[in-house]
């Protein structure tokens, strides 16, 4: 089904960077719901619970989106990807360049503030955590493919590559290398958490925007010191 789109595997080391949800300041999630110290501790002890343990959750937690978190009665599964409909395996996703990261992120949070806060007008902030991570082993290339099949990096569709990430982690591969859908970057999507390794923490960003006077993202890398500007899927 698929001979003439995998026709390329590399043995692949470099260090992909992710960018992930974080806040810079430090908060106590449960102290607008607690009474006290110990209401908190409560919390915070079932939080930890309810989570896989993992010494490395920053290469791991990707994968057990989809193997442990399912609903059967939701008509739409909030943890489905590009190469993942989210109720069978994981994805770890990076990108090649640090910016790719941002396209791709800042993408979905629009999304999410359109969904939620579309007609808010205001200023919304986003803090979130780079790091890259070493990862060695064979991938499929498919950088390229998609001037052929261009469902490789459809905006919204996520059929024919959720159907291909299937048959790939069927067939036991690592992993991939595509274009972005959202820019001219690249990005992988890992199936095989063994390939990777050491992560390190790069910087912290933070987005920020007002959803009801149009797109654009301003991106900090220093608090109050622009670093990007985004507006829909153009560096400005």
């Amino acid at each position: 089904m698929y001979a003439h789109l995998i026709t390329t595997a590399i043995d692949y080391a470099g260090h992909p960077y992710r960018n992930i949800k974080t806040i810079r300041e430090p908060q106590s999630l449960f102290d607008d719901l607690a009474v006290d110290e110990e209401d908190i501790l409560a919390a915070s002890s079932a939080d930890v619970l309810g989570k896989p343990v993992s010494p490395t959750p920053l290469l791991t937690r990707p994968f057990d989106y989809g193997a442990l978190i399912t609903h059967p009665f939701l008509p739409l599964n909030w943890q489905q990807t590009r190469f993942s409909e989210g109720t069978l395996f994981g994805v770890w996703y990076g990108s090649q360049e640090m910016e790719t990261t941002v396209f791709e992120t800042v993408y979905h949070w629009r999304r999410f503030l359109s969904d939620s806060f579309a007609s808010e007008n205001r200023t919304i902030r986003a803090d979130r955590r780079i790091f890259s991570v070493e990862c060695r082993g064979i991938l499929i290339d498919l950088r390229g493919k998609e001037q052929e099949w261009p469902a490789l990096v459809d905006r919204s569709d996520y059929r024919f590559t959720q159907a291909l990430g299937q048959y790939l982690h069927g067939q036991k591969q690592n992993g991939l290398l595509v274009r972005s859908a959202r820019c001219q970057g690249v990005n992988c999507a890992i199936f095989a958490p063994w390939i990777l390794s050491d992560p390190a923490d790069i910087c912290c960003l933070t987005y920020i925007t007002n959803p009801a006077r149009g797109a654009e993202v301003r991106v900090e890398r220093e608090p109050g010191a622009l670093w990007m500007n985004v507006n829909g899927d153009t560096l400005i």
